[in-house]
């Protein structure tokens, strides 16, 4: 068959990008093509952290680093051992791309521009003769004796190594089940909380610095800035739990109760402050003069709902109206009632089960000479450059290994 290849990639993203360039740049003499469905590749990598494409996160110590994924923490340690952030930074840069850390710690070029990665990608696979094919959406593959048999819409291939870098694609999926991989199946991941109730209901753009929220019922808790939005609630603090609690919110059909300390506070030690702010402003007006920090507008609807009228003045408050509030700023609870995709970064949990995967390798431990890269198995992380830093990571080992 005249469309033999070494090595075929499936899959134009970040993932199948890195690991065609870091094999073509080790072994010259290996024919490596990679197969995309689209016209273009690259997609998310053009979309990502709004056009600016958030490349990884200034995370330096391989044990923290896998804190940030949900799935795959466990499993990804021994892999950024290898390679990790400094060495995403250090491959970057000495093929002309600078990468500049934000405040929050994420990491984009210094051109502020997803295309400089994407022109780095596209120079390096030229010059390292990496064959790329748009247009050509896999419709099976197979192994047949020591070679795989890919078959595209309009070719077929054989090869004696295949890389899967296809992303969250159910089609890739049904094929790897078909040779006995098991899927976990995919559930969205990072996503933004549904939530209509008076006390947010007039303050989008309004952020509460640092707080607190449970699910109730659950041991599902995160922390950080939370944002209030025109359909409810976004920003770390719940994308963090989104991300966490991905498999038990999809259970819970996105229909149900969290637990808001805006604070970070206990109600009692709350309590006893809000009685020293009575003696110390007496005669202010409640609504106007916010405690603890809490932004202007926050503060006077979360008063409102303790039954403090807006001309209340702080002398004037009564023990159940300190009890309130109180309660208020430390477990008010909001009804959820769905979910919202997060700006463009649509990420899911789920895919190849992560017992079926060699992490010193990233091949199968199934079917020989057949390896992952990327979102395809079942890993993903909470935002901040964290997702592209697994599909580099992966590449990277899936290059070495091959």
């Amino acid at each position: 068959m005249d469309n033999h290849k070494d090595i075929i990639i499936i899959g134009g993203g970040a993932a199948g990008f890195f690991a065609a360039i870091n094999i073509a740049e080790r072994n010259p003499n290996l024919t490596v093509s990679l197969l995309e469905r689209g016209k273009e590749g690259l997609q998310k990598v053009k979309i990502s952290g709004g056009g600016r494409c958030n490349v990884t996160h200034a995370e330096f110590v391989p044990s923290d680093l896998v804190t940030n994924y949900p799935r795959g923490e466990k499993e990804l340690l021994g892999p950024f051992h290898t390679f990790m952030t400094g060495d995403t930074i250090d491959w970057f840069e000495k093929r002309g791309v600078e990468l500049k850390v934000e405040e929050d710690g994420r990491m984009f070029p210094v051109s502020d521009s997803s295309q400089t990665i994407i022109n780095c990608f596209l120079e390096e696979s030229k010059k390292h003769g990496v064959e790329i094919l748009y247009g050509q959406p896999v419709t099976s593959f197979s192994k047949v004796d020591e070679m795989f048999l890919v078959i595209t819409k309009d070719n077929q291939f054989s090869c004696n190594k295949l890389i899967i870098a296809t992303g969250s694609n159910s089609k890739i999926w049904n094929l790897l089940k078909g040779l006995g991989h098991t899927i976990i199946k995919p559930v969205p991941s990072l996503f933004t909380f549904d939530i209509c109730d008076v006390r947010i209901k007039d303050i989008p753009g309004v952020v509460a610095e640092d707080v607190e929220v449970k699910v109730v019922d659950s041991n599902l808790v995160s922390h950080g800035p939370l944002l209030i939005t025109h359909v409810g609630m976004s920003a770390p603090a719940i994308l963090k739990l989104s991300a966490f609690g991905a498999l038990e919110l999809a259970k819970r059909n996105y229909n149900f109760d969290i637990q808001i300390n805006f604070i970070r506070y206990e109600a009692e030690s709350c309590k006893s402050i809000l009685k020293t702010a009575k003696l110390q402003l007496a005669k202010k007006n409640v609504v106007n003069t916010p405690q603890f920090d809490l932004p202007k507008r926050l503060w006077k609807n979360l008063v409102v709902a303790s039954d403090v009228s807006d001309n209340t003045k702080w002398a004037d408050m009564n023990k159940k109206q300190l009890e309130k509030l109180s309660i208020q700023l430390t477990e008010a609870i909001f009804h959820v009632t769905g979910k919202s995709t997060f700006k463009e970064e649509f990420v899911t949990a789920g895919g190849v089960d992560l017992k079926e995967i060699n992490f010193k390798t990233f091949e199968s431990k199934l079917i020989s000479n057949l390896y992952f890269a990327g979102e395809v198995i079942n890993v993903d992380a909470v935002t901040g450059g964290f997702n592209f830093q697994n599909a580099w990571t992966g590449a990277y080992i899936v290059s070495q290994s091959v």
